[in-house]
């Protein structure tokens, strides 16, 4: 499936003002189970820093979501944020000025070669390895652009089901896809030889987050895909289907599970 299309619909609905922005931005937060995953990480990173004086580098920030979750929760923070679509930076920087947050900053960028030398406490990146075919190019560009003791945090899929593929030969669900998912301890090994110096990584989306990411994610995407047409049954479709999703996200976030579609990983430099 093509996901880039359905992107631009949803940004084309959402970006006609910055309140339906805001909704938008609140919708994914519910619906992405990986936002709950990632906001897990960032909230046990941010714990007392909100008065400290931060940079932040959102690599592949998309629709700007996690700058703007940052940029509430940590106000002091500069966030530099990094995509390749000019359209999207573009919504992006308006979006931001018009809600009076100037201390963020989007740029068109390619995460393999941006680099701030030692200018970052955190980097986030947030399915974004999956879409470089030059993956270690972009680890040290955040290795590189870290302070010393700086973290980054990467979302992606996993090489357990991850990009919705399962059997060799499977193509993966989002056509975009340059990988259907990482082996947990490669991606580790690879950030290890690319500049950071301690690595954590966990399996996200066990048997609950699957579950959920059908019902909240596949199934309304594919949908979407077909016509613009079910954009109308889309209200209705969640109100049935996503208190199941809801409880299923946050015993998915809860657990720890021995294998996983996703992977959380940690690195510091």
């Amino acid at each position: 499936m093509q996901y880039d299309p359905v992107k631009r619909q949803l940004g084309a609905v959402f970006n006609r003002s910055p309140f339906l922005r805001k909704l938008f931005y609140g919708l994914l937060d519910l619906l992405l189970l990986r936002a709950w995953h990632v906001h897990k990480e960032l909230k046990a990173w941010a714990r007392d820093k909100r008065d400290k004086s931060l940079h932040i580098y959102d690599a592949g920030a998309g629709y700007g979501q996690y700058s703007y979750w940052l940029s509430g929760r940590l106000p002091q923070a500069r966030i530099t944020a990094i995509d390749v679509k000019e359209e999207q930076v573009a919504d992006c920087n308006g979006f931001f000025q018009a809600i009076g947050r100037p201390q963020v900053s989007f740029q068109v960028g390619d995460v393999t070669r941006f680099q701030l030398p030692d200018r970052f406490d955190l980097v986030v990146c947030v399915d974004v390895m999956e879409h470089i075919l030059e993956d270690e190019a972009a680890l040290r560009c955040y290795s590189g652009s870290l302070k010393p003791g700086g973290m980054l945090i990467i979302s992606t899929p996993s090489d357990q089901g991850g990009s919705d593929v399962h059997d060799e030969g499977e193509g993966s669900f989002i056509e975009e896809h340059v990988r259907d998912g990482y082996n947990i301890d490669d991606l580790k090994a690879k950030c290890l030889r690319n500049g950071f110096t301690k690595v954590e990584a966990r399996y996200s989306y066990g048997i609950p987050g699957k579950i959920s990411w059908h019902l909240s994610m596949k199934w309304p995407l594919l949908m979407l895909n077909t016509s613009k047409l079910f954009f109308l049954i889309l209200p209705v479709y969640y109100l049935i289907t996503y208190p199941v999703a809801y409880v299923l996200n946050w015993v998915d976030v809860s657990m720890d599970h021995p294998t996983g579609t996703g992977l959380i990983v940690r690195a510091w430099r």
